[in-house]
């Protein structure tokens, strides 16, 4: 049996990890925590065996948190670096056995008060050091931030990269100015793309634009390139993540299984180095 993995969910615990951007008023359906028993109900719901969770904040404490989770359905967490300081030093201080379960590193660059961050020389020297160390760098970005995204994945190309949300479509109208940037993004071999973030636009009963989306990133990644996440516990403020699943079959359904099999399991391993 083929073993399938969402490759961007969340946990968190309010008490210890606070998430300031959750607004009661609007985010009701996330306004709570989100603790294992949840994850592997959610996993079971949409016939997933395994997840990545990714960090919600940056914040060492959170990270140091998710390596420890018992949870045996995680396979592995996108934790936080401060990329401006010495991130050799901070990977050396987790917890070895903690740390062999760390996958990759992510900054929230789309809402970081410096708009340049990414491209910030130190910022550079850091993701050179996560590379010395086999961990790739999840772009969660803004889709007017993807043409300096382009420019910095171009300038480390021993960097392996991966863009959350197919570079941030659901928060923009401006399709164009999207498609170009994640083209630009594309073309350079070190990255991928997570089909995820997108349960939103479904829920907006827009399927027309939905398709178009997919198909420029099939495109300009390819099926080898791109892989399936949720973006659980976000996806139950959009369709929710059954039907997000489904709606991701339906896009994908054309493809070879060999394709299908990438962007459902294969591509993750892959970056993430999770194995078979």
């Amino acid at each position: 049996m083929s073993r399938f993995l969402d490759a961007h969910v969340h946990l968190w615990n309010r008490a210890t990890d606070p998430q300031p951007w959750i607004d009661p008023a609007t985010m009701g359906a996330i306004d709570r925590d989100f603790a294992a028993d949840d994850l592997e109900r959610m996993l079971d719901s949409t016939g997933v065996d395994a997840a990545v969770v990714v960090q919600s904040s940056n914040s060492t404490a959170e990270t140091r948190r998710l390596l420890m989770h018992p949870c045996l359905r995680i396979a592995g967490v996108v934790g936080w670096a401060d990329l401006t300081a010495d991130v050799t030093a901070q990977l050396d201080e987790l917890d070895p056995a903690a740390r062999r379960r760390l996958v990759g590193i992510r900054h929230l660059v789309h809402v970081d008060p410096d708009p340049t961050w990414l491209g910030r020389p130190d910022v550079g020297t850091g993701l050179e050091q996560l590379a010395a160390r086999d961990l790739g760098f999840d772009l969660v970005v803004r889709s007017w931030q993807l043409p300096l995204a382009a420019t910095v994945v171009a300038a480390h190309p021993g960097v392996r990269f991966v863009v959350d949300h197919l570079g941030g479509i659901a928060e923009t109208d401006d399709d164009a100015g999207w498609e170009a940037g994640l083209r630009e993004v594309a073309t350079r071999p070190n990255t991928c793309a997570k089909i995820s973030g997108l349960a939103g636009v479904v829920s907006g009963g827009d399927r027309a634009r939905l398709r178009r989306v997919v198909d420029v990133a099939l495109e300009a990644f390819g099926a080898e390139r791109l892989m399936y996440g949720s973006d659980w516990p976000l996806a139950e403020l959009g369709a929710g993540p059954v039907v997000w699943r489904g709606v991701v079959d339906e896009l994908i359904g054309g493809l070879s299984p060999t394709e299908r099999q990438a962007i459902m399991s294969g591509t993750a391993s892959a970056f993430y180095g999770l194995g078979a």
